[in-house]
């Protein structure tokens, strides 16, 4: 007997498109058998929230349909304002009172009423000082999740895991990359309308932050200057010849400037906390990730080696369920996606 296939699908909602990635995992490893990406008009989801309910309830309903995804129960992931992450000290207790002592620390860390938001914790470190120990806190907006469940229970879909998105680019990059003991990685995400940091080292997260900044701004920065309409300042991003469309140096330039900012400022935090004091490499995920000249402007910005994360390096693809080259393109938009599903599966 070789025993029921596990499968998972990650499904992840993003302000300009929706991604779905099943996962088999067998004995031997885990292997895509299916994927799919279907884009959301501009007007859809704006700054996080959903304008246009019906239309992303659809979108998630035809796209599964057309794709033939057949597991009901999915991996989602949220981010943005309502998602807090940080690392805290407190004292050392066992593992049954730090969860009630966990939720009156966060009352400190929170910027919300704590009954209004659902919270979780890992111990990270149980000797950090005399009588402390290191906590990674994650609170979330009730709301935030509870809008999130909702929206995938109206597409027909069981939300089995809610992730935090950060976390799930950082699962898919564990699962294909080998770190240094000791490296700091800054694993970036660009989305349409938020840019996901995350800064680990040895597998834990020093610091997550979400930036409102993305695909857009590049997008309507590019309309502004040159005054072309959406669709050719698309295009132009997207382009892979810089002879043949407008010049986006100086937009991705700007982007990039404040990207670094951004990540030069969670240095100076780190810091001031004894954690580090730099960034050894950043990979870059997300729809936003393939713009042209991003990885080259962000690295002479940071100084550090930055490079296009590949979350199928690793894994491996049922035969048929991409086109040749197809991975290359898809791989950074469908991290988050690849994230998820590698979470828990669920058995056919």
């Amino acid at each position: 007997m070789l025993g029921r296939v596990k499968t998972a699908v990650g499904l992840d909602i993003g302000s300009s498109a929706i991604k779905i990635v099943e996962i088999e995992q067998r004995r031997e490893g885990s292997r895509i058998v299916n994927y799919g990406v279907a884009d959301l008009p501009p007007e859809a989801i704006v700054e996080g929230e959903i304008m246009d309910r019906q239309l992303v309830v659809e979108t998630v309903q035809n796209l599964f349909e057309s794709r033939e995804v057949r597991p009901r129960h999915v991996n989602t992931g949220v981010s943005g304002r309502g998602v807090i992450v940080k690392k805290i000290t407190m004292e050392k207790l066992p593992l049954s009172e730090a969860r009630e002592a966990v939720h009156w620390e966060a009352e400190q860390h929170v910027p919300y009423d704590i009954n209004d938001v659902a919270l979780d914790f890992q111990i990270l470190d149980t000797d950090v000082g005399p009588n402390q120990m290191q906590v990674l806190l994650v609170a979330a907006k009730r709301d935030l999740i509870t809008a999130h469940a909702d929206l995938v229970r109206e597409a027909g879909l069981v939300p089995a895991v809610i992730d935090v998105n950060s976390f799930a680019l950082q699962n898919a990059a564990e699962s294909n990359y080998d770190f240094l003991k000791g490296e700091v990685i800054a694993m970036v995400n660009v989305g349409a309308e938020l840019t996901n940091i995350n800064l680990v080292q040895g597998g834990v997260p020093l610091y997550t932050q979400d930036l409102s900044l993305g695909g857009n701004n590049f997008v309507e920065a590019l309309q502004k200057r040159y005054q072309v309409s959406r669709e050719e300042a698309l295009t132009a991003l997207r382009s892979k010849d810089a002879n043949s469309s407008l010049d986006v140096a100086p937009v991705v330039k700007t982007y990039c400037a404040d990207l670094g900012v951004a990540l030069e400022r969670s240095l100076v935090y780190l810091k001031s906390n004894g954690d580090t004091d730099h960034i050894d490499r950043i990979l870059i995920s997300g729809g936003g990730a393939r713009i042209r000249g991003l990885s080259e402007l962000l690295g002479d910005k940071m100084k550090v080696p930055v490079e296009l994360a590949n979350p199928m390096k690793r894994i491996a693809c049922a035969e048929g369920v991409f086109r040749p080259q197809e991975t290359d393109d898809l791989g950074p938009q469908l991290a988050v996606g690849i994230g998820l599903a590698l979470r828990k599966a669920h058995e056919k």
